[in-house]
């Protein structure tokens, strides 16, 4: 028998699956990554997949004259929401899951680069998904813009400088603003990486890289042991059955 197969919309190099891929792979399933950044034409079907994943990026949801394909995605998303396909949003595939759903993308007052507190609301905390999460939890963010809830969404996690730090649309959508995907490899390639250097120099005396660095050897470990928590009921909620048709709100 086939293997199931996830659908991956990656937009950058350097934001990949991260610790997402190994739990992907022993759950026995084959991951199909479409590279937006090289190929920005690309309209991917659905069929025979069983989950959709859309991955961050450095751009904002709102740019779709520089790229279009951002318009696209939104309509595949919506498409696969309707379908009760299993979806995760992370960073700016939360944003880009918001507005399929109805929602919208702002520039948040401060960036949030590094080590932060998300608080969860009692939705959150009873979420099965996010069950391993204390009702203050440490994650690694690296994000600008934030998100209005879209209508019918469960919002599970917020902070003060970004309100809609995850949220859920029926059983199988979930948007993270954060990045649970992170390793220590993935923070050092974003601390280093120039797509990054114009805004970390913006930044200077209020985020600093190094600090990041420090930080991250003593909670890159809780990070990871939640990460496995997490994504690993996310995979086992996927309905590789027959999906009920469930419109979102427009």
């Amino acid at each position: 028998m086939p293997r199931p197969k996830v659908l991956v919309f990656q937009h950058v190099p350097f934001e990949p699956l991260g610790t997402l891929d190994p739990l992907l792979k022993d759950a026995g399933f084959r991951i199909r990554y479409v590279n937006f950044g090289r190929e920005p034409e690309q309209r991917p079907e659905l069929d025979r997949y069983e989950a959709l994943i859309v991955l961050g990026g450095p751009m904002s949801a709102d740019q779709i004259n520089t790229y279009p394909n951002l318009l696209t995605e939104v309509e595949i998303i919506r498409e696969a929401v309707g379908q009760g396909m299993s979806v995760l949003g992370i960073c700016l595939g939360a944003q880009l899951l918001a507005k399929a759903l109805g929602g919208s993308v702002a520039r948040n007052d401060v960036r949030e680069i590094g080590w932060y507190d998300v608080e969860m609301t009692d939705a959150g905390l009873r979420d099965p998904v996010l069950a391993a999460f204390a009702p203050t939890q440490e994650v690694f963010q690296w994000h600008e813009d934030g998100i209005t809830l879209p209508p019918g969404c469960e919002l599970l996690a917020g902070s003060s400088a970004s309100p809609v730090q995850a949220f859920r649309f029926g059983d199988h959508a979930y948007g993270f603003q954060f990045h649970l995907e992170a390793n220590r490899p993935l923070i050092e390639r974003w601390l280093s990486v120039p797509a990054h250097a114009e805004t970390l120099e913006e930044e200077i005396g209020h985020i600093d890289p190094d600090a990041i660095r420090a930080q991250t050897d003593a909670s890159i470990g809780p990070l990871q042991a939640l990460s496995k928590a997490t994504f690993s009921r996310w995979i086992e909620r996927f309905d590789l059955g027959a999906r009920r048709r469930h419109l979102p709100s427009r």
